[in-house]
């Protein structure tokens, strides 16, 4: 007779816990103002990076979108959301530090691509597998 495995129960720990975080993730994106999330950011990466994940070339437009002195294209909003939520799911399971780290350092999921960088190409969704499987463990 063979002992039962351990490990299934954590998986499913871990998957309930990986569902929590991501759905308190969304919730976060989808409660908070873009002046809020430009702001988190900009405090996180600084106005150049920022601009950079938006794809626009001022910098001082997001100091701008911070103080709600006015929006950002649609197009940048859909970056800095999507910086804002991935981010929020890598702090929910490590810390702010582990997070801003994981975002802008190279990573092997994104061939060799920064998270950062890709959601700048708008490759968003392959940025998100690769913050699930971080989280997961798996890389």
């Amino acid at each position: 007779m063979q002992p039962l495995r351990e490990p299934a129960a954590k998986t499913v720990t871990t998957s309930v816990t990986d569902t929590v975080t991501e759905t308190t993730a969304h919730a976060n994106t989808v409660q908070k103002s873009i002046a809020d999330i430009a702001r988190f950011l900009q405090d996180n990466f600084g106005q150049k990076l920022t601009a950079f994940i938006a794809g626009i070339e001022d910098p001082k437009q997001v100091g701008k979108w911070s103080s709600a002195q006015n929006s950002p294209r649609i197009d940048s909003e859909l970056r800095l959301r999507a910086a804002y939520q991935v981010f929020q799911i890598i702090e929910l399971q490590e810390n702010c530090h582990t997070a801003r780290a994981w975002m802008i350092g190279m990573n092997p999921q994104l061939e060799d691509d920064s998270p950062l960088q890709a959601i700048a190409e708008d490759r968003h969704k392959d940025v998100m597998a690769a913050a699930r499987s971080y989280v997961k463990g798996d890389l």
